[in-house]
Parts: structure tokens; sequence; C-alpha cells
């Protein structure tokens, strides 16, 4: 395991490489600007450049890092705000401290199709969560702190890693807890060549001041929109009863900030908002409410995922209601619902 590394350890090291002037700019990650990028990077098509080049080129995406990263201090990045003391070494309500934590790094086949391509979606794993909602399939990752430390500089070559692997964009998987290592990891491989466009991909519990500081940094907001029923959402998902009016003014601001997604002629979306809905036993989940609100709120051309594969782990047995699968009548009920509403689902 390597040794831990703070964010000024990191940047600090990078001025010494750049004092040092070992590798030229290129080198540097984050600390060089607008370097290059290794000779035909297969995951980036030609002629597309991902936002978050701007504000690197500028130094900026190095100062939206570090303003998410002050956050810490009293942690307010997710809606619970706990104020949990996260740069000391507390950890919070999601159970992460500011050390960072990541479960695996690989090309993903099992994403949306439009991600997925031929090369994969270049998933990044994040231990922890601050939804803990308790039929989650990846409970251990998100609840039993399933991962390994890691620095910032770490993820930076992940990134690059799968770039090298031909996937098509990095996927980065509930990632708001550790937002701040993400953009500064992100800024150190921009430097280095990263080419690939960011996924966002998030349970949908984001506060929009947080969101504003992605502006220009996401390429594609993968959301989901897991309850319209605030009840249901504090019952399953550890009180967040604030869950849907969170969550509808999370996706009106990443509409605002990426737009519709369209595929290319490739079949690929480079840039734009997807929006998941999980279908979920006994009508736990409120589909009629989701799309009608995605309906009123967001374009009717927004992608939208309607998933039929919840699956009833982690503690769902406790909840006589949601410990079984979905039947089939439920399911074609949830898409009915969606093209009552004038959507255009898209069916897994």
């Amino acid at each position: 395991m390597r040794m831990r590394q703070t964010r000024r350890e990191f940047m600090r090291s990078c001025a010494l490489l750049a004092l040092s002037g070992f590798g030229g700019a290129g080198a540097l990650g984050g600390c060089g600007r607008g370097s290059p990028p290794p000779g035909g990077a297969a995951g980036a098509a030609a002629g597309f450049e991902p936002a978050y080049l701007k504000l690197h080129r500028r130094g900026e995406l190095l100062q939206r890092g570090e303003t998410l990263w002050r956050m810490m201090e009293r942690c307010t990045l997710c809606p619970r705000e706990c104020g949990a003391k996260r740069l000391a070494g507390a950890r919070g309500f999601c159970g992460a401290s500011a050390q960072l934590e990541i479960a695996s790094h690989h090309p993903h086949f099992g994403e949306e199709r439009p991600l997925v391509g031929g090369g994969g979606s270049g998933t990044i794993f994040f231990s922890h969560c601050s939804l803990r909602c308790v039929f989650c399939i990846n409970w251990e990752i998100s609840q039993g702190g399933e991962g390994r430390a890691r620095n910032v500089e770490d993820l930076a070559g992940m990134m690059l890693d799968l770039q090298r692997r031909g996937c098509h964009n990095i996927n980065v998987v509930t990632p708001t807890h550790y937002s701040p290592q993400i953009l500064l990891a992100l800024d150190h491989a921009a430097g280095r060549g990263l080419r690939l466009p960011l996924v966002y991909n998030s349970c949908g519990w984001e506060k929009v001041s947080v969101l504003k500081l992605l502006d220009g940094v996401v390429d594609i907001y993968l959301p989901d929109f897991k309850y319209s029923d605030p009840a249901m959402a504090a019952r399953y998902s550890a009180g967040a009863s604030r869950y849907p009016a969170i969550t509808r003014a999370a996706l009106a601001e990443m509409q605002r900030q990426v737009g519709t997604a369209r595929p290319g002629t490739d079949g690929l979306v480079r840039r734009g908002l997807m929006v998941r809905h999980l279908v979920m036993p006994n009508g736990v989940s409120g589909t009629k409410g989701v799309v009608e609100t995605i309906a009123a709120e967001l374009p009717a051309e927004t992608y939208l995922n309607i998933m039929a594969q919840y699956t009833p782990a982690y503690r769902a047995s406790e909840y006589p209601e949601i410990a079984r699968r979905i039947t089939r009548q439920e399911y074609a009920e949830a898409l009915r619902q969606a093209r009552q509403a004038g959507l255009r689902p898209s069916e897994i």
C-alpha cells in the first residue's frame, strides 16, 4: 500500500519536479498546463476536447479542487452537511475521511450503450456513500468500507491507465464525497495528456452549490432519480426525506451545464445529461412521479434509462415490500408511464 499523501504534499512534490525540470511540462500532471496528449489515445474522438481542459489551462481546475478541499474542514460537500472534520481525520456521515479510498478501476461493459462502445467505460469505484440505501447492490464498497487508501497521484494514474486501455470516458462512481480529490487528480492527469470525457456517476443526491463548482469540469452527468416520494426516500435511504426535492434541483443544474445527451455518429455520448431510474417492487420508487417530473422540468428528449435489474441486496430482506425482484408487469407499467408522460425511455 502506498504512503498517504496530503494535497499540500502532492502540490509541493509537483513544485519540486518543476524546479528540477524533470520530464518537461507533460510529466508534471496538474502543475503543467496544456501538454499534448500521448499519441492516439484510443478512447478520445478526433476533434473532441473535454470541458475540463479549459479550466486546467487557466489554472482554475486546481483552484476549484482547492475550494472543494476546504469544504471538508467541517464537511458540507453533500446534502447531509454533517460537519465532520474530515481534514483532521474524522469520518463523515458517508464514512469517508479526507483519505482517498478506491475499490477498483477497470473498463466496464455493463453501463449504458452510449458510454460503453467497443472499449468500455473507464469506471473508478470510490469507497463510501452518503445516501446509504438499505438495498445497495454494492454495499461492500458503499457502506462496508471495501477499498484501499490511495493518493491524488494514484487516482490520476488510474485515469491515464484507463485511457491507455482504450476506454471511451472516465466514469467516477459515487464521487461527491471525494470531489476535491477528483478535481485535483483530473488537473494532474490533464497535464499528462488525459483527453477523455468525464462522467459524473452519482445517486442524484447533490447540492447545487457544489455542482456549480463542477460547471465546466464534467462532460456527462449520469445521476439516479431514485424516488419521487419523500417517505420512501426516508425509509430506505437513511432518513433522506429531502431526496426528491434535492434531486429535482440537481437535475435542473446538470441540464443547464451540459444540456441534452446526444450520441455522435459513432453512437457514443461525450456530453450531456443521462438520467437513470431503478424500478422497485410495489411502486416504492414512485416511477409515475419521477417520469412526470422529468417530463415537466427537463426536455422531452432527455436520455432516460428505466432499469429493471433491482436485486434485493444488503438489508432489503428486512423490508418485506422490497425483498423480491420486480415482475415483468411492474417493469412494463414503468415503461408505459414514461411513454405516457411523453418520454422515450431506454431499456435495460
